[in-house]
């Protein structure tokens, strides 16, 4: 097992292209950023498998990009992996969202169930409303770190400052309080990711969502918690993708689903 560094991007796109998945060049780029990349070689120096441990504090890490070649597959790696990444994040918790494929290997592992997200993709025309939110400035950083904070249930500094050059479009909703939601919407593979979005209420969620989504194809991982946003989503003509499974590992994590309305990336958490 070794620590890969961004000098190693190339290679874990050829392993996820082995697996069918997309290059993501923006994502992998971004956990690179924020997280731990582990990889073990085979006998001639190419990835045989990856995964991606991203730590917030002592409270939570995030795992993802749990990738074994398939010249490999079903001889115990990916479980190896996984042992060493749960063995060495050093926190109370660790979360992930697993496909139907791995699901099983994590129930092994002794990672509970706790939601479900379905992917809705389709076509946007846009923004469809201003005025409720505005443009994210240097100094809305710090209240977006702070609602960040008691919404996720841990402190994720690395992700929520490399949002606003990670995000094509991050708005945020002030009151005389200071920041009560914020938006942001990130290119992947020619589709716009919509996420995250994180704040006090429906209302103003959707009203992020509406005011963040660009013009073209897009993509929402909608937990099941948040109906609204499945309406949001029927409404603008966008149609079930997958469903993947929200999972955790160790003592629950002290987020609030009811503020969490979508992720950045299902890869962090």
């Amino acid at each position: 097992m070794r620590l890969l560094g961004i000098d190693d991007l190339a290679a874990c796109q050829r392993l996820a292209e082995d697996r069918e998945w997309g290059p993501e060049d923006r994502k992998w780029r971004f956990l690179f950023s924020v997280g731990d990349v582990y990889a073990v070689d085979d006998e001639n120096g190419e990835l045989a498998g990856t995964v991606v441990s991203a730590p917030y504090g002592k409270d939570v890490a995030a795992i993802s990009m749990v990738l074994v070649a398939k010249r490999f597959e079903r001889r115990g790696l990916g479980g190896r992996l996984m042992r060493y990444v749960m063995e060495n994040a050093g926190t109370a918790s660790l979360c992930l969202t697993a496909t139907e494929y791995g699901r099983p290997l994590y129930e092994r592992l002794g990672f509970r169930s706790v939601g479900k997200c379905t992917t809705y993709t389709g076509v946007s025309d846009g923004p469809s409303r201003r005025g409720v939110s505005v443009p994210v400035r240097t100094e809305d950083m710090v209240g977006v770190h702070e609602l960040d904070t008691e919404v996720f249930g841990a402190d994720r500094s690395r992700v929520v400052e490399g949002l606003p050059a990670f995000c094509e479009t991050l708005r945020v909703v002030r009151d005389e309080g200071g920041v009560v939601g914020y938006g942001g919407a990130w290119w992947n593979d020619g589709r716009a990711v919509v996420g995250p979005v994180i704040a006090r209420d429906d209302e103003t969620a959707l009203a992020l969502v509406d005011e963040v989504v660009p013009e073209g194809p897009i993509r929402l991982d909608i937990d099941h918690r948040h109906p609204e946003l499945v309406a949001w989503a029927e409404a603008h003509g966008l149609r079930p993708a997958f469903t993947t499974t929200i999972m955790e590992y160790g003592a629950p994590v002290a987020n609030d689903p009811s503020r969490r309305y979508l992720p950045v990336a299902q890869a962090l958490g």
